[in-house]
């Protein structure tokens, strides 16, 4: 690969080594040559095989998203938005997931596909995939551009329900060792990938869910193999109630005891921790644990919004010295739609417009994701990092007018203004389409697949109710 230049851009989000935060620059060139960015400054002087007019363009580093579920979540559009169960917290994810699954290979193929399209549309450039494994998605991941760090999930037991107000479970210690050796499998292939973009993550599915030998054996081959770690943790009020009932501690704490948490883990929401509201257990030790340990929490605020739900707070987080890094986790995979509802839920949560700033919640979605990542070339634009770049387009009339394009971007644009993304120094966005891959297909496949998960709930529900009696359409159909 030549060299590429974006020439005079208006604003670029620059990284500040020394002060260890972005700034932004005015009117000054960003060089790359291969996967790597050679020069951030005025004047470029150096070589230029492709040189990009950088006027009414903002430059800003891409965007990493540390919690994702592709190959699942988009087939719940219509469903889930408003599923819930008053009886189990208001949470619908213990019902939704023994009632409805995608039936195949094809089906998860295809909400793959239209969930990467939707990621690097809003400038994402570096996901964390989580989910059960299928034949080809690696090499999906591969197509689409993205930086993939693909997470096969596992697990010594599933969710079982019974009735609306108890959560059991179906434990199987020998299918979830084949599992998890399965994913070392996995994982160990991917730094092989000719790519060189694609990675791998250990990722025991739930705190209450794995066993103990399970969660320790995943987090020792995590650290030998130098890779994130990430289990979903104290993302419901009914799991944590059955962890202190089991150990007598919160979730967070029986990941403290098990020697769980440190720098490569990536907790999984951590929402519902013994300070919170909802919960109030008499420890108040969660938070300081995660900071002690250097551990970061993926925080995704929409699908517990759904619910009713919210993080208390953001910002009280960040003051205990926690790492905290953005997902998207359910449908749409919009990170910067993400960023917006995480500044307006924080401030709530704490009654205080200055709990949280834009610059925190920017900082969370790329320095405090590679972080977890273990990954310091990534989430900047500064000489030496990845040449993983997001175009923004100031004459979108959504950024108008464009005082302080960031504000404008994650609170009025959003995705409709992101104009061109590189990944590794290759444009995998283009005029705001995506190249390697096809999302109006993607969409077709997607619908079929949604039709055939659907008819398939009977089967699977506990009481055999339909889809339509779980999750009703939003009017009557008259």
């Amino acid at each position: 690969m030549g060299t590429t230049v974006i020439r005079s851009a208006d604003w670029v989000i620059a990284w500040d080594g020394a002060a260890k935060r972005h700034v932004y620059r005015r009117h000054i060139d960003v060089a790359f040559g291969g996967a790597a960015l050679t020069y951030v400054g005025p004047r470029y002087t150096g070589p230029a095989d492709v040189t990009i007019d950088g006027a009414e363009r903002m430059v800003m580093p891409g965007l990493v998203n540390v919690h994702s579920h592709p190959g699942h979540e988009p087939a719940y559009r219509g469903i889930r938005e408003e599923h819930g169960v008053r009886g189990m917290y208001m949470t619908g994810l213990f019902e939704r997931s023994q009632a409805y699954a995608l039936p195949d290979r094809e089906s998860r193929a295809a909400a793959t596909e239209f969930a990467y399209c939707e990621l690097l549309k809003s400038g994402v450039t570096s996901v964390v995939d989580i989910g059960a494994p299928w034949d080809g998605w690696a090499e999906l991941a591969a197509r689409s551009g993205l930086r993939a760090f693909l997470a096969p999930g596992f697990a010594s037991a599933r969710w079982k329900l019974e009735n609306e107000h108890e959560l059991k479970y179906e434990w199987d210690e020998k299918s979830g060792r084949q599992r998890f050796e399965a994913a070392l499998a996995f994982v160990d292939g991917l730094g092989r990938h000719p790519s060189g973009r694609l990675s791998g993550v250990l990722a025991p599915m739930q705190i209450d869910t794995c066993s103990e030998k399970l969660l320790r054996d995943a987090f020792a081959a995590a650290a030998e193999r130098r890779l994130p770690f990430t289990v979903h943790i104290a993302q419901g009020v009914s799991e944590v109630l059955e962890m202190i009932r089991r150990h007598g501690v919160t979730p967070i704490q029986w990941a403290a005891q098990l020697g769980i948490l440190g720098p490569g883990t990536l907790l999984g929401h951590a929402i519902f921790i013994d300070s919170h509201s909802w919960v109030r257990w008499w420890t108040h030790r969660d938070l300081a644990l995660m900071a002690e340990h250097g551990s970061t929490v993926a925080h995704c605020p929409t699908p517990f919004a759904r619910y009713g739900h919210m993080l208390e707070s953001f910002g009280g987080y960040l003051k205990a010295g926690v790492n905290m890094a953005i997902g998207t986790d359910t449908s749409p995979h919009n990170m910067l739609e993400e960023i917006r509802k995480a500044s307006s839920l924080a401030r709530i949560a704490a009654r205080d417009i200055h709990a949280v700033t834009l610059a925190d919640l920017l900082h969370a979605a790329t320095i405090g994701g590679a972080a977890a990542l273990l990954r310091e070339d990534l989430g900047r634009i500064a000489a030496g990092a990845k040449a993983d770049l997001v175009l923004i387009d100031l004459a979108c009339m959504e950024m108008q007018p464009a005082r302080d394009p960031l504000r404008s971007l994650v609170f009025h644009a959003a995705d409709r203004a992101v104009r061109e993304v590189f990944v590794d120094g290759h444009r995998v966005l283009a005029q705001g389409k995506v190249l390697g891959l096809d999302q109006a297909g993607a969409a077709a496949r997607l619908c079929e697949a949604q039709q055939r998960m659907m008819a398939a709930v009977p089967q699977r529900d506990f009481r055999r109710r339909s889809a339509e009696d779980i999750t009703p359409l939003s009017l009557p159909l008259s």
